[in-house]
């Protein structure tokens, strides 16, 4: 026969039935029948052996990125109930701490000494130190009032100008656009030597402008009136020309810019002062946020919120996070940058600060680094509170905490 008519296989004889052998795949033909009744693909299935490890961004080591604070170096003792809110002066050399025991102290930041102390009567929300060097003056709110407290430091010279901006004229009525419009009156606190704010809701929180002359508060429960700026010098409070969009929790200002910001519980809203104009809506993706700060640099900014996250964004970026950090188990209290080092920390009720590295570059085109440099442990509950706030010296990368313990500790690297 030719080669293509000849049968594929080659026949065999048998004797008998007995000998004829088993088919050999016989097995492996059966199941592959069924496998097409059942319409199933042969197909191997490649598996990625990839080590976890490798897909780990590769972050530098902790101990290139010194100096960060690590160790407690002091405690400034004195305070009988919780330490709600602290403030440090821009030289460094002393530290506001307003409490819920009704008392505003200053502290020597080297040796830990009370230098001055005032009875306002009133659990302290917040305290915030004006940030011209030479204008030694204490902003502090305290249920519906605030007051503005002159803290005799610096001399004759600088005294007399601070008296001076610290007297308010009762002779003149007060302007519609500013005072009566907003419900906010001006008054001379002789008892405590200043400027007494009556407000007609609680203020939670009170921020200064760089240039000192201007402050803004925030009052949660005071609707469209939710957040003012005042004019110190001139004695005048104004509203601001927006509609808020949700409840206000914090607001502050631009490092270099006129930009104002306003934290409510979902998003942050960023404003232009001079044009009048909402510039950007972040939206935070967070149940509550409760702080808010702002990069020296003025681009990125990070927002500390009830369930323990925190989000840091880029604002050239995108209106969404560029990161988001599950720290803290507990309801973060203040986030807060340095003002020179590239530091970044955040406070929680679960007793600890996280300090972390938060570099931004000057290139566009790379994000910023965020690696997690350290946990300052120390303070104890009280009442389920832990560290209420946390600030960052101005010149060294030291960072104070103030808890519900009635302590304020400073670490130091």
């Amino acid at each position: 026969m030719y080669e293509e008519d000849r049968p594929k296989f080659i026949p065999k004889r048998f004797t008998s039935m007995r000998s004829i052998p088993a088919y050999d795949n016989a097995m492996k033909e059966c199941f592959e029948r069924c496998l097409d009744l059942y319409l199933c693909p042969r197909v191997r299935k490649k598996r990625l052996n990839i080590d976890p490890e490798s897909l780990k961004p590769k972050l530098p080591s902790r101990k290139e990125l010194k100096p960060y604070p690590t160790t407690c170096y002091i405690e400034y003792k004195g305070h009988e109930d919780a330490v709600t809110s602290i403030s440090v002066e821009p030289s460094g050399q002393w530290i506001a701490s307003g409490s819920s025991d009704g008392t505003v102290r200053i502290w020597e930041v080297e040796t830990g000494r009370c230098l001055r102390r005032w009875d306002v009567g009133e659990a302290v929300n917040c305290v915030a130190w004006n940030p011209l060097p030479d204008l030694h003056i204490l902003a502090v709110s305290l249920g519906q009032d605030v007051l503005i407290l002159n803290t005799h430091l610096g001399d004759d010279e600088e005294q007399k100008k601070i008296k001076e901006l610290l007297s308010v004229d009762t002779s003149t009525p007060p302007d519609d656009s500013g005072n009566t419009a907003t419900s906010v009156s001006w008054l001379q606190d002789d008892k405590h030597g200043g400027i007494k704010l009556r407000f007609f809701k609680t203020v939670t929180a009170v921020e200064w402008h760089r240039k000192g002359d201007y402050f803004s508060t925030v009052m949660p429960a005071g609707e469209s009136r939710a957040v003012l700026i005042h004019h110190l010098p001139k004695k005048l409070t104004q509203k601001l020309p927006f509609k808020l969009h949700g409840l206000a929790v914090r607001s502050t200002f631009h490092p270099s810019r006129s930009i104002f910001y306003i934290c409510t519980k979902q998003s942050v809203r960023v404003y232009d002062l001079l044009k009048r104009k909402l510039i950007k809506k972040l939206d935070t993706g967070l149940r509550q946020a409760s702080s808010i700060a702002v990069h020296p640099g003025g681009d990125n900014l990070i927002v500390g919120s009830k369930e323990g996250k925190l989000c840091w964004f880029d604002m050239d970026l995108s209106s969404k996070p560029y990161k988001t950090l599950k720290c803290h188990p507990k309801d973060i209290n203040n986030v807060v940058y340095h003002r020179s080092y590239p530091l970044f920390a955040s406070c929680s009720d679960d007793c600890n600060a996280y300090v972390f590295h938060g570099m931004v570059y000057s290139d566009l085109n790379q994000n910023p680094l965020i690696v997690p440099l350290e946990i300052l442990r120390g303070h104890t509950s009280s009442d389920g509170r832990g560290i209420l706030d946390c600030k960052f010296h101005p010149r060294q990368p030291w960072l104070f905490t103030a808890g519900a313990d009635k302590l304020i500790k400073l670490y130091c690297h």
